[in-house]
Formats: C-alpha cells, structure tokens, sequence
C-alpha cells in the first residue's frame, strides 16, 4: 500500500527560527549579500538581513526554504543540515591539517639584476659569503622533513638561486632521498631570473623533475625598467630562458609572475597581451609587496591602492574579453578568491588564510640558518625588523621553532574572526588576516582595517568579482567556474549535453 503524501504543512518551516552565524554587506542600493561561517552566499534584496535578524522572516516566503538549506538560519527539521555545515567547516578550515607544506630555502643572495621592486640586500657576483653553507642546508632540509605534510613544496630563491646550483643539487640529494625515506611526495621549484641557466642545469631539472619559476613584468619596455641588469637586456635573457626551459621540459613546468610597479599601472593591456605571446595561461596580476629594500624605490614604484584597483580591473576584463575570443587565460588572484568564494574548499595561499599561513603553512630558510615565517617577514630582517625570525636551524629544534615568541604572536594576531574590522566584515571567510603586512605597514600585527590596503584592496575586488557574479553573465559564470575547477571553457563546454 503506498504511502499518502503528506499535507503541505509538513513542508512548511516555523516562523519561530533561529540564527546561525552570518555576515552581510551592501552591494548596491537594491542588493545585499548574504555570508554564512563556510563561505556560503546568497543575493537577497536590501533589507533582507535586518528583516531576518529581527524575525520578521515569514515561514511560507519563497526564500525560508533557501536560508535553510544555505545554513542562515535553522529550526526544529534542520538537525541533518547541521551536520552538513560542520563537514563544510572542517573542509574549509583543511589547510591547517599537515602543518608547513612550502619550505622556501635561500641559497644564496647573490644576483647580477638590480630590480627597483627587489625587498632584499642583494650582493654582487663574487660575494660567496652569502652563500647557504651545507651545514645549515642540512639542518633546514632535516627540519623540513619532520613537519608532518606528506606532501612537501621545497622551493629556492635568493638573490639568484642558480648562481648557488651546487647547494641546490646537495639539497635535493638530501632532500628526496629523506622524503622516500619517509614516504612524503616532493615538488621542487626553482624560482630564477633564468640569467645563468645551462644546458647542464636543464637536464638537471629534467632529470629530477624540477619546475622552474620566472619573473615576466611585460614587454620588452616594462621588464628592462623593472628589471634592469648589465647590459639592459633582461627582457631578452629571460624570453630566451623561458623559451629553452620549455623545450627541455615542457610548459607546464616553466611558470613567470609578474610585478606591478607605477610603470605596469599605466600598461594592462600590453601586459596581459605579452603573456598571450608568451603562449602562457596563467597571470597573477600582483601588486607590489612593501618590505625591505623595495620601500627605498617607492617613489618609483608605489601607489595608492586605488590606482592597483583600476589596473586589476582593466586587466581582468581583457582576461575576459580573450577568453571570450578563445584563448584561455587565467587571472591567479582572481582563481584563488573564486575558489573560496564558490567552494567550500580552502587555499594554500598564505595571504589570504586564517589561521594566517605565516609559519603555519610556509617556512623560509635564509641563507645563514635564520628561520622565517614568510618570505615577507625575512626582507623586514634585511631593514633590522626581526620581528618574525622564528630561531635557527643550527641551534634551535622544530619544537622550538613553532613555540617561539614570534611564531605565538603570529597565531595570536592571525585569525580574522576575532579582529577588530574583520569579526563582522561579510568577506571575513574569504579573506586572510596577514599579521606580517600589517606590522610593516602599520607598525601593529593587528591593524587598523579602514585605512590598511591589504583591507581596501581585497574589498574592491571581491566586491568587483560579486558583481560580476551577479552580473547574469553566463559567459562569464562558465569562465569563473573553469577557473575554480581548472578546466577550460570549450572543456566544460563540450560536456554539457546539448
């Protein structure tokens, strides 16, 4: 006998609610968004929010049913949708599982470029002092092999890496055969300007599965005035570098980043068309980093935060407009907040985490066995700030490490949802707390929200990308999601059943 349906009362949510932790922010005069703790989201007409905190939500509206299932609100028949948000909580909070998984190691700080935007003290060619000597790259790569990540980034930097290759080899050596040893996996990356890169240290690389990592500011005029090195000719080194790289082993192991300095603020487009050039798929259109010695250049390359914002802006259409045309073209920045946005998934990106990754999720080892919370907090070293220097590996233990002073302010002053300007800011759960830009910029790991750019950069972005999200645009939303699921558009395309 089949059982009756039953009436549609059943189906009919109570009036008599309650409230799960939410945020809202005004996207326009007739619209707000709607944030759930997970990073859930909803569009609702202004006005909703006041309306739902006061109670005033009637039980038979078209959208009870969606705060329900949304995890806005819950009442008596929500018990199975708790259990689901919790799984969604876990999930996004996962990055903090395994402790450190990038392990930056400075091998040297020597290099032949002179870069306006350059945050450390390089040294010149023959200055092999500032070389990483092998007792601390073998008391860093032991202390990297003991976090407990089974997967591990070793990546080198300096100065210029390549000029320091025979410690580079040594470290790998080490490295891998300790990570086989204790069945972690390894990716290694060599972050270079690709001046002193051989045939020798390409079959390397190809040999021990190496990616190689580049700067590419734009054309020719951009990347020489950024860039310069004897000769002027940097654009043309590190086309050619890239160009060979890629023959040796492959694209998909030959990556550039660019910078944006005052110059690259006037020149978007001609930017993002050389990386199409390029035949690259990838851009990060990166704002420069106030540390160090890049802040002795800030008249040649600092802006307001404005500035940064219609640069990324004009960029970020063309990236749309030539994906539009079929050529697919990431925006990094923009994947990173679209996952968080969109999934429940977390990042590995250390800016925008919180608990802050400093530390947590990255570790720096410099050239003289100093140990760092992030790359950002060893240039403040180069001006003095020790601030953030965790220990050393010649004489202090993981242990130590992770229960130094700094590493405990870190944790203190790195979680957003208890700072001041973040607790109740509607983009907390996609947004980071970065302790590290604060205390350089504000002299305060905690900052001061209304007037830090860090804020008011990723607050007119993410406001942007929701707009374009509401937008309608279904070109649009088909491009973001190939983004968040790295597929690309004639991909998800030819999937859909016509």
């Amino acid at each position: 006998m089949p059982r009756p349906f039953a009436p549609q009362s059943a189906f009919v949510g109570s009036s008599d609610y309650q409230l799960l932790p939410f945020r809202f922010h005004r996207l326009d005069q007739q619209t707000e968004i709607l944030v759930n703790e997970c990073g859930e989201f909803l569009f609702v007409p202004e006005g909703t929010a006041r309306k739902i905190i006061q109670k005033e939500f009637p039980a038979n509206s078209e959208l009870y049913p969606t705060l329900k299932a949304k995890h806005f609100i819950y009442d008596e028949s929500s018990s199975p949708l708790l259990d689901v948000l919790a799984a969604k909580y876990r999930t996004k909070f996962g990055f903090i599982y395994g402790s450190t998984k990038l392990h930056i190691f400075v091998v040297t700080l020597r290099c032949d470029h002179s870069c306006h935007y350059c945050q450390v003290s390089r040294q010149t060619l023959n200055q092999g002092q500032f070389d990483m000597s092998r007792d601390v790259a073998t008391a860093a790569v032991d202390m990297m092999l003991q976090c407990p990540s089974k997967h591990i980034t070793l990546e080198f930097q300096g100065g210029e890496p390549l000029l320091a290759f025979d410690t580079i080899k040594y470290i790998v050596s080490i490295a891998k055969d300790g990570a086989a040893r204790l069945g972690k996996e390894l990716d290694i990356v060599i972050t270079s300007n690709l001046a002193f890169l051989t045939d020798d240290i390409l079959n390397y690389c190809k040999a021990h599965e190496i990616k190689l990592s580049t700067s590419l500011d734009g054309p020719e005029f951009i990347h020489n005035s950024n860039r310069p090195r004897p000769g002027g000719d940097s654009y043309k080194v590190t086309i050619e570098g890239i160009n060979r790289a890629r023959r040796a082993l492959g694209s998909s192991r030959v990556a550039a980043l660019m910078t944006t300095t005052q110059l690259s603020l006037q020149h978007p487009i001609e930017i993002i068309d050389e990386y199409v050039r390029q035949s690259f798929h990838t851009i990060f259109l990166r704002p420069i980093s106030p540390y160090g010695f890049a802040l002795r250049s800030q008249h040649k390359t600092g802006y307001e935060t404005d500035a940064f914002f219609e640069f990324y802006k004009a960029g970020l259409d063309h990236i749309l407009e030539l994906n539009r045309r079929g050529y697919n073209l990431v925006e990094i920045y923009t994947q990173i907040l679209l996952r968080k946005i969109l999934t429940p998934e977390g990042t590995g990106y250390v800016d925008l985490q919180s608990p802050s990754g400093a530390g947590l999720n990255v570790l720096v080892y410099n050239y003289d066995g100093s140990a760092y919370a992030t790359d950002e907090a060893r240039m403040l070293a180069e001006m003095k700030d020790y601030t953030f220097k965790l220990g050393r590996v010649l004489t202090n233990s993981r242990a130590d490490i992770f229960t130094s002073p700094a590493f405990v302010a870190l944790l203190q002053q790195g979680c957003n949802q208890s700072l001041p300007g973040c607790s109740d800011c509607a983009f907390q759960s996609y947004c980071g707390a970065d302790p590290v830009y604060h205390h350089a910029t504000q002299g305060d790991m905690t900052g001061h929200r209304p007037t830090s750019g860090f804020c008011r950069r990723n607050m007119k972005v993410m406001e942007h990308l929701f707009s374009l999200l509401r937008s309608g645009d279904s070109f649009i939303q088909d491009v973001f999601w190939g983004w968040v699921t790295d597929r690309n558009l004639a991909e998800m395309r030819a999937s859909i059943p016509q």
